[in-house]
């Protein structure tokens, strides 16, 4: 204290020089700068500031409720029976949901779905989750103790991550994720402090990836770091491609040969469109292999409620499984996780409706599979339509939307138009998402926010919107992109 019984004046102690550096390298481009002048758009339209649309289209983000997909009735009705238990003596619930939210309710502290769960996620959505693995995968076993329930996928990917980084300069873990990629990957290797190696995978194939890219990228990378994680996001996001069987064994033959920890991202494996296309689990493909791989490689998997037929997002359900971890390394993740107790238990209970749907013979069954038909159908028909659309557009290329729930397409721009956005310090994709907001109201996140080959330009876009928005939204983008380049020219 001063003389005269002051505090004497003082910094703040958290300030941005003073802060986690790391934090600071953190982005993520999904719901950067683009999307916060979009909600800023939304509120002037309320307001009646006039612009030259009457709506924002969000397609900048996979998520399907928002973009106006229904929820699965199954689903939320077990949701509701767990929620408010009450529900069980009403008769306007099916049987079959009746049981399911019970035996979820059983296996809860206090038969309430509001009481914590064991860390690793509920026993019996565990068990749940390794029998549909082992019928997905053709009967190869799944162990339901090497299954974790997480919040979202992402949140198993950060886990797993953080069990992998380790070192320092030379020695510091490289993580080796495809370009374009997924910004959850390079924000958390950022926040994590390992190394980024990128591999690029190949545009003018489909957005295929070549075990040739894998070695340069690797070769390189041992100049300067350890690499010791490959991830792989099956079916592709943001390129949408679907990996053929082929290519996964040469990608685990690669891993076992050059030792790394193998992360497949699989939460899109039923958003498979493309006639020819089929999803292979890396696992089942693993152990098909034989144990020359199958025992060697170290594997871990993750899913999502998020994604797929039931856009479920909010409910941050989602598993992962781990393969040939070691059982010391396994103490620890079980440890790591219980420091945040649990995941979300309701997350938990529509992760086991996802994994136990309804089955033939079972009151919600006909039901259940018209509305899941009804969805990936309406996604297979927007896929192919977006693809047939941004074709036509001279300046504009987009590979077939394979699987997944966006297109990745190619933008030329002319030279007048990248010297512009270099002047305002832009990226000339970031340039031309946010002129494309400011006069047609389309959302979209620009290529440079994913990685793209230096010297190209590309944006991503869902193909989340309904049938009807998303024609007006590629004719809308046609005609922006046709102004654009004579505007420039």
């Amino acid at each position: 204290m001063s003389e005269n019984g002051a505090l004497p004046l003082r910094g703040k102690v958290l300030t941005v020089d003073t802060m986690n550096a790391n934090v600071k390298k953190v982005d993520y481009a999904v719901r950067g700068p683009i999307v916060q002048r979009a909600v800023q758009i939304e509120k002037e339209l309320k307001e009646g500031v006039k612009k030259p649309f009457e709506e924002v289209i969000k397609a900048n983000i996979g998520d399907a409720h928002a973009m106006g997909q229904r929820p699965i009735t199954f689903f939320r009705q077990v949701i509701a029976l767990c929620t408010y238990p009450q529900l069980l003596d009403d008769n306007k619930f099916p049987e079959d949901a009746k049981n399911r939210a019970r035996r979820i309710l059983q296996s809860c502290g206090g038969n309430s779905i509001g009481a914590y769960t064991t860390s690793q996620g509920i026993d019996c959505v565990r068990h749940d989750v390794a029998s549909y693995i082992q019928r997905r995968d053709g009967g190869i076993p799944s162990d339901p103790d090497n299954i974790y329930l997480t919040t979202g996928a992402s949140d198993g990917i950060v886990t797993i991550l953080k069990l992998l980084t380790a070192g320092e300069g030379r020695t510091r873990t490289g993580v080796m994720i495809s370009i374009p990629q997924y910004p959850l990957y390079s924000a958390s290797i950022a926040e994590l402090g390992a190394v980024q190696i990128n591999y690029y995978l190949n545009e003018e194939k489909c957005w295929s990836l070549d075990i040739s890219e894998l070695q340069r990228s690797l070769h390189a990378a041992r100049e300067h770091c350890n690499p010791r994680v490959l991830c792989i996001i099956n079916p592709g996001n943001p390129t949408g491609q679907v990996q053929s069987r082929q290519c996964i064994e040469d990608v685990i033959r690669f891993a076992a040969k050059e030792n790394l920890f193998l992360m497949a991202d699989e939460v899109y494996q039923d958003n498979v469109y493309a006639e020819g296309c089929e999803f292979h689990s890396f696992k089942k493909v693993l152990f098909e292999m034989g144990p020359e791989y199958s025992s060697k490689v170290e594997l871990a998997s993750f899913h999502s409620t998020s994604k797929c037929y039931m856009g479920e997002c909010g409910f941050r359900g989602g598993y992962m499984e781990v393969i040939n971890m070691d059982p010391e390394v396994k103490a620890q993740l079980t440890k790591l996780v219980s420091v945040r107790l649990c995941p979300p238990a309701p997350g938990q209970a529509l992760m086991d409706l996802v994994v136990n749907s309804p089955q033939p013979g079972e009151p919600s069954y006909q039901t259940f599979m018209k509305e899941r038909t009804a969805v990936l159908s309406a996604l297979a028909e927007k896929a192919k339509l977006t693809e047939e659309i941004l074709n036509t557009v001279p300046g504009i290329s987009c590979n077939p939307v394979q699987g997944a729930m966006y297109s990745f397409p190619r933008i030329t721009l002319p030279e007048r138009a990248i010297n512009e956005a270099k002047a305002k310090g832009q990226a000339p994709d970031m340039f031309y998402c946010m002129k494309l907001l400011e006069e047609s109201g389309i959302c979209l996140v620009p290529g440079s926010g994913f990685g793209q080959r230096e010297g190209t330009y590309h944006f991503r876009m869902t193909i989340l919107p309904p049938t009807d928005k998303l024609k007006i939204m590629l004719n809308k983008l046609k005609e922006f992109h046709q102004k654009f380049t004579q505007q420039y020219s």
